[in-house]
Protein backbone atom coordinates (compact mmCIF):
# COMPACT_ATOMS: atom_id res chain seq x y z
CA UNK A 1 0.00 0.00 0.00
CA UNK A 2 2.61 2.51 -1.09
CA UNK A 3 1.31 6.06 -1.31
CA UNK A 4 2.48 7.86 -4.39
CA UNK A 5 2.18 11.40 -5.64
CA UNK A 6 2.34 12.30 -9.31
CA UNK A 7 4.54 15.30 -10.00
CA UNK A 8 5.02 17.22 -13.24
CA UNK A 9 8.29 18.86 -14.19
CA UNK A 10 7.58 22.61 -14.62
CA UNK A 11 10.24 22.84 -17.37
CA UNK A 12 9.54 19.88 -19.67
CA UNK A 13 6.12 18.62 -18.56
CA UNK A 14 7.35 15.08 -17.81
CA UNK A 15 5.23 13.30 -15.21
CA UNK A 16 6.76 11.03 -12.61
CA UNK A 17 5.67 9.34 -9.41
CA UNK A 18 7.19 10.04 -6.02
CA UNK A 19 6.65 7.87 -2.96
CA UNK A 20 5.13 9.58 0.06
CA UNK A 21 6.76 8.23 3.19
CA UNK A 22 6.16 8.75 6.91
CA UNK A 23 8.28 11.46 8.52
CA UNK A 24 10.83 10.34 11.14
CA UNK A 25 10.65 11.97 14.55
CA UNK A 26 12.46 11.46 17.85
CA UNK A 27 11.18 11.97 21.38
CA UNK A 28 12.86 11.66 24.77
CA UNK A 29 11.32 10.99 28.15
CA UNK A 30 13.57 13.13 30.33
CA UNK A 31 14.01 11.92 33.89
CA UNK A 32 14.80 14.57 36.49
CA UNK A 33 14.99 12.67 39.79
CA UNK A 34 11.70 10.70 40.05
CA UNK A 35 9.77 12.99 37.68
CA UNK A 36 9.59 13.34 33.91
CA UNK A 37 9.59 16.48 31.79
CA UNK A 38 6.56 17.28 29.69
CA UNK A 39 5.97 20.33 27.54
CA UNK A 40 2.69 22.02 26.79
CA UNK A 41 2.58 22.54 23.03
CA UNK A 42 2.27 26.09 21.74
CA UNK A 43 0.94 25.03 18.32
CA UNK A 44 -1.66 22.46 17.20
CA UNK A 45 -2.07 19.74 18.02
CA UNK A 46 -2.19 21.23 21.51
CA UNK A 47 -1.82 19.38 24.79
CA UNK A 48 1.01 18.04 26.91
CA UNK A 49 3.75 16.10 25.16
CA UNK A 50 7.08 14.39 25.54
CA UNK A 51 9.80 16.71 24.19
CA UNK A 52 10.73 15.82 20.64
CA UNK A 53 10.32 16.62 16.99
CA UNK A 54 11.32 15.96 13.42
CA UNK A 55 14.68 14.45 12.49
CA UNK A 56 16.62 16.83 10.26
CA UNK A 57 18.44 15.67 7.14
CA UNK A 58 21.91 14.33 8.02
CA UNK A 59 21.01 13.86 11.69
CA UNK A 60 20.67 10.61 13.66
CA UNK A 61 17.55 9.97 15.74
CA UNK A 62 19.76 10.18 18.85
CA UNK A 63 21.05 13.59 17.81
CA UNK A 64 17.52 14.76 17.02
CA UNK A 65 16.21 13.63 20.42
CA UNK A 66 18.97 15.50 22.29
CA UNK A 67 18.63 18.61 20.08
CA UNK A 68 14.83 18.75 20.38
CA UNK A 69 15.02 18.26 24.17
CA UNK A 70 17.46 21.17 24.44
CA UNK A 71 15.41 23.39 22.10
CA UNK A 72 12.13 22.78 23.94
CA UNK A 73 13.25 22.50 27.58
CA UNK A 74 16.74 24.13 27.75
CA UNK A 75 18.00 20.92 29.42
CA UNK A 76 21.11 19.00 28.41
CA UNK A 77 20.01 15.37 28.15
CA UNK A 78 22.06 12.18 28.27
CA UNK A 79 20.26 9.31 26.56
CA UNK A 80 20.25 6.08 28.61
CA UNK A 81 17.76 3.74 26.93
CA UNK A 82 15.81 3.14 23.72
CA UNK A 83 12.20 2.74 24.85
CA UNK A 84 10.63 1.90 21.49
CA UNK A 85 9.39 2.87 18.05
CA UNK A 86 5.81 4.08 17.57
CA UNK A 87 4.41 4.03 14.05
CA UNK A 88 0.60 4.00 14.15
CA UNK A 89 -0.42 6.02 11.05
CA UNK A 90 -2.94 7.95 13.20
CA UNK A 91 -0.56 8.88 16.03
CA UNK A 92 -0.09 12.42 14.68
CA UNK A 93 -3.19 14.13 13.22
CA UNK A 94 -1.02 16.28 10.92
CA UNK A 95 0.57 13.43 8.96
CA UNK A 96 1.96 9.92 9.26
CA UNK A 97 5.04 9.99 11.49
CA UNK A 98 7.25 7.31 12.97
CA UNK A 99 8.91 8.20 16.25
CA UNK A 100 11.85 6.66 18.04
CA UNK A 101 11.44 7.24 21.79
CA UNK A 102 14.40 7.36 24.15
CA UNK A 103 14.73 7.69 27.90
CA UNK A 104 17.24 10.27 29.05
CA UNK A 105 18.47 11.94 32.21
CA UNK A 106 18.95 15.61 32.98
CA UNK A 107 19.57 17.88 35.93
CA UNK A 108 17.78 21.16 36.55
CA UNK A 109 14.45 22.82 36.04
CA UNK A 110 12.96 22.70 32.53
CA UNK A 111 12.29 26.04 30.89
CA UNK A 112 9.83 26.28 27.97
CA UNK A 113 11.61 27.29 24.78
CA UNK A 114 11.03 27.06 21.01
CA UNK A 115 7.52 25.71 20.32
CA UNK A 116 6.75 24.85 23.96
CA UNK A 117 4.22 27.08 25.73
CA UNK A 118 5.25 25.74 29.14
CA UNK A 119 7.30 22.93 30.63
CA UNK A 120 7.08 21.07 33.89
CA UNK A 121 8.06 18.06 35.94
CA UNK A 122 5.38 15.39 36.41
CA UNK A 123 4.86 12.10 38.20
CA UNK A 124 4.64 9.62 35.31
CA UNK A 125 1.76 7.89 37.10
CA UNK A 126 -0.30 11.13 37.21
CA UNK A 127 -0.21 12.85 33.83
CA UNK A 128 -1.81 16.17 32.92
CA UNK A 129 -4.60 16.38 30.38
CA UNK A 130 -4.95 16.54 27.54
CA UNK A 131 -1.94 14.61 26.28
CA UNK A 132 -0.95 15.15 22.64
CA UNK A 133 -0.38 12.44 20.05
CA UNK A 134 -0.05 8.92 21.53
CA UNK A 135 2.13 10.19 24.37
CA UNK A 136 -0.11 8.87 27.17
CA UNK A 137 0.51 5.34 25.83
CA UNK A 138 4.23 6.05 25.44
CA UNK A 139 4.47 7.17 29.09
CA UNK A 140 2.48 4.08 30.16
CA UNK A 141 5.06 1.94 28.32
CA UNK A 142 7.82 3.89 30.11
CA UNK A 143 6.19 3.22 33.50
CA UNK A 144 5.95 -0.50 32.67
CA UNK A 145 9.62 -0.52 31.62
CA UNK A 146 10.65 1.22 34.86
CA UNK A 147 8.73 -1.39 36.89
CA UNK A 148 10.45 -4.21 35.01
CA UNK A 149 13.85 -2.57 35.63
CA UNK A 150 13.25 -2.42 39.38
CA UNK A 151 11.51 -5.78 39.59
CA UNK A 152 8.42 -4.08 41.01
CA UNK A 153 5.19 -5.56 39.66
CA UNK A 154 2.79 -3.38 41.65
CA UNK A 155 1.76 0.15 40.73
CA UNK A 156 2.96 2.92 43.00
CA UNK A 157 0.38 3.77 45.68
CA UNK A 158 -1.46 7.06 45.12
CA UNK A 159 -0.42 9.79 47.48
Amino acid sequence: MAAKTTLTCPHCGTCFERSVNPAPTADVIIEVTDRIVLIERKYPPTGWAIPGGFVEYGETVEQAAVREAKEETSLDVALIHLLGVYSDPGRDPRSHTITTVFVGKAVGEPKAEDDAKSAGLFDPNHLPTPMAFDHRKVVEDYVAWKRSETGCRKPKPKQ
